[in-house]
């Protein structure tokens, strides 16, 4: 990509950068971006501390740049001048010896053991890392080679993510999700020399692997359940952790302190929705910093009115999004993290949050709709009185929380009554009576959802960031917040719409010390994404208003563009069709390239408690759409076979609202489907933070597809 065109958008709080920033290459002039020493200097004073080549070759090292697709090389820190995104950079173990030094009597981490939940302060934390980063030496894991991590979260996890950068090795996470010939790609392509797994089932993944394309590994150790399998380089957790008691700390010390702020220290793995997985490479100074400013956005700190910050860990720990929430800021502000169990989304993630009482929460948008959905089915089913006190309150506190958002304190003496009756009862039933922070990520959050939370009084902040910005770029918090945008851009950084529209409309671009190192061993993607000034290109589109808000109007790459070449973004008429057809569980718009548009439906429907499959039967809130229809249908079967005439007459009536909206007649839905089955993270329609995966849809249903255009 070539220089930039398109505006610039910098937020009040960041004009401390200096307006001569819009170039790093100027920036680089002046800014003194970062070699890796503890002292910001300009560029030239720096190369004078560059180590003398050997002078018995002719080969000098080439100086650091601003990315690199190399895990062991160093790239120049994107340091500001003054203010936000001038800190002095520090690594991985800095940042956790801190913490130690602040917090060590404190509970970091809790697991449920039977009834009760074990905890580790940070002292005893930070100790079974440097226990296990002991042993992953002593397996001979290399510099720079990475440590995989596959399974469900755990204490097991986490220290095994932080020992394998404490011993000089990269973090890897392996989604538990992934096929084995999915994690063999990861395994050959990080190269990694130690596997974590978590039970069998996962241990028999890997095993299912020809030995000659997982030559890499060294040792896999099964850190939950009994060993079933024995055999040489296999270890327990216990034994694992037993195994580096001859490497002493001063070995261990040296590794730590030869480790540099801007060198690699973490791969996040992309979903690989458009073809192989890319290894997302991040520096220590991309987690550290970030978890800095996230925590500064979300005005964490270490005690709220003398309370620890409290976290429950369930989404995926591979995703960036739930490692810098769950691992990277809790160690930065001092936060304890409890663990979810293994099939928190499948329905038992309400009873741990019952029994926690978060204080911060993070849900993506599908975690919201079920919420909404549980809330809805209790209200019918509660009095008349009641329905109608929820009612009143609802409608109380959208008004309340609306002033909120624009500022106005005007808080009515009957909002009390709403809280006490209404509000301070759907919180506690859901398990977030002690929480301040309310969060959505990974995905759009619905219009329809938002003000249904809002008017409950749970005001959700949607957040935005990618892989490749170290999770966030934009945050909201409770008092910076607007329904459908995702908040304001980090302090410290930068974003750029690139080539705006007249409806100031472009793509989002992003500058400051969250944006990755490079993609490993993938040059051609790495020059994709971050252009000849340095700026990362997120492929999505956004706007800014006059607050400096952002919102997000869309993904470049998702663009249908319509056989008479007009531009449609499906998302917004995805979110409003399921917004008017309460009985939609997903909703995918089709017609790249063809005459008119099309949309493939799901059903709302039960799930099955262990798989997560979704099952034939239809969900209550489904059950009850149906009844007031006049329809007796109780499963998807019932409905699609027979196509159903009072639900698709129903379903038509949605898409006439939902057109009726449309800007133009080419973005209108001309043709619709009713799929057998609803979308799961298991049947590969969904990603692991259940996110549409597009390409993998219309793959999969092109018959039905097809049909649609007969």
């Amino acid at each position: 990509m070539g220089p930039l065109g398109g505006q610039r958008s910098v937020s009040p709080a960041q004009e401390d950068v200096g307006s001569e920033a819009i170039s790093p290459r100027r920036i680089e002039h002046f800014d003194g971006c970062f070699l890796g020493s503890r002292e910001a200097e300009p560029p030239m004073a720096q190369e004078k501390k560059v180590e003398e080549p050997d002078r018995s070759t002719d080969i000098t090292p080439a100086p650091p740049k601003l990315w690199s697709t190399h895990c062991d090389e160093e790239v120049l820190l994107r340091l500001s001048r003054h203010g936000p995104g001038h800190e002095t950079p520090m690594t991985i173990p800095e940042l956790f010896q801190e913490s130690v030094e602040r917090f060590g009597a404190y509970p970091a981490l809790a697991s449920k053991n039977g009834k009760k939940w074990d905890t580790l302060t940070f002292s005893q934390y930070y100790e079974a890392c440097r226990k296990a980063a002991k042993s992953l030496i002593k397996l001979g894991l290399q510099r720079f080679q990475g440590v995989g991590l596959l399974g469900s979260n755990s204490p097991e996890w986490v220290i095994g993510a932080i020992s394998a950068i404490f011993a000089g090795g990269l973090c890897v996470g392996i989604y538990a999700t992934n096929s084995a010939d999915a994690c063999q790609y990861v395994i050959e392509h990080a190269r990694l020399n130690i596997l974590l797994v978590e039970n069998d089932q996962q241990l028999q993944k890997i095993l299912s692997i020809p030995p000659d394309q997982r030559e890499s590994v060294k040792a896999i150790v099964q850190y939950k359940t009994p060993l079933e399998d024995s055999f040489r380089n296999l270890y327990s957790w216990h034994d694992f952790m037993e195994l580096g008691s001859d490497i002493t700390n001063v070995q261990l010390d040296r590794i730590i302190l030869s480790q540099k702020a801007n060198q690699c220290a973490v791969l996040i793995y992309t979903s690989g929705t458009t073809g192989n997985p890319k290894g997302v490479m991040l520096s220590h100074d991309n987690i550290t910093w970030t978890a800095g400013a996230m925590s500064r956005e979300l005005e964490l700190s270490h005690h709220i009115l003398g309370q620890q910050n409290t976290i429950v860990s369930y989404l995926p720990l591979s995703h960036i999004s739930a490692q810098m929430l769950d691992i990277w800021v809790p160690i930065k502000v001092g936060g304890l993290t409890f663990f979810a169990q293994p099939d928190a989304l499948r329905g038992t993630l309400v009873y741990t949050l019952q029994e926690v009482r978060p204080t911060v929460f993070l849900g993506v948008p599908r975690v919201w709709e079920k919420m909404q959905e549980n809330i809805k089915e209790n209200v019918s089913k509660s009095s008349s009185l009641r329905k109608k006190a929820f009612a009143w309150a609802k409608m109380l506190g959208l008004k309340v929380n609306t002033k909120r958002m624009l500022g106005k304190q005007d808080i009515p003496m009957n909002y009390r009554m709403a809280k006490a009756l209404v509000f301070t009862k759907v919180r506690t039933s859901l398990g977030l009576d002690n929480c301040h922070s309310f969060f959505s990520g990974a995905a759009p959050l619905s219009q329809d959802v938002a003000e249904f939370f809002l008017s409950l009084d749970i005001p959700i902040g949607e957040m935005y960031g990618m892989s490749e910005s170290s999770g966030p770029h934009s945050v909201s918090n409770k008092n910076c917040y607007k329904v459908l945008s995702c908040g304001r851009i980090l302090n410290g950084c930068q974003n750029m719409l690139y080539q705006q529209n007249k409806d100031g409309v472009g793509e989002v671009c992003m500058w400051g010390r969250h944006v990755f190192m490079g993609y490993l061993d993938m040059e051609d993607a790495t020059l994709e994404v971050l252009d000849d000034d340095g700026w990362l290109h997120s492929g999505d589109l956004g706007r800014m208003d006059s607050q400096d808000f952002l919102y997000i109007t869309g993904r470049i790459k998702e663009i249908l563009i319509t056989a008479g070449g007009e531009n449609v973004s499906p998302t917004p008429i995805e979110t409003l069709v399921k917004e008017k057809i309460p009985i939609v569980s997903n909703a995918v718009l089709v017609g790249d390239k063809a005459r008119f548009l099309s949309m493939l439906l799901t059903l709302k429907c039960e799930t099955d408690q262990m798989s997560g499959e979704p099952l034939d039967k239809l969900s209550s809130e489904a059950i009850n759409f149906c009844q007031a229809l006049g329809s007796t249908a109780t499963t998807v079967s019932a409905v699609v076979k027979l196509r159903d005439p009072l639900i698709y007459t129903a379903i038509q009536c949605g898409i006439d609202i939902v057109n009726q909206e449309a800007q133009s007649d080419a973005q209108r839905v001309r043709k619709w489907t009713v799929l057998e089955k609803d979308f799961s993270i298991q049947g590969g329609e969904l990603g692991p933070t259940s996110k549409l995966r597009r390409r993998i849809i219309t793959q999969k249903y092109r018959t039905q597809i097809d049909s649609m255009y007969l």
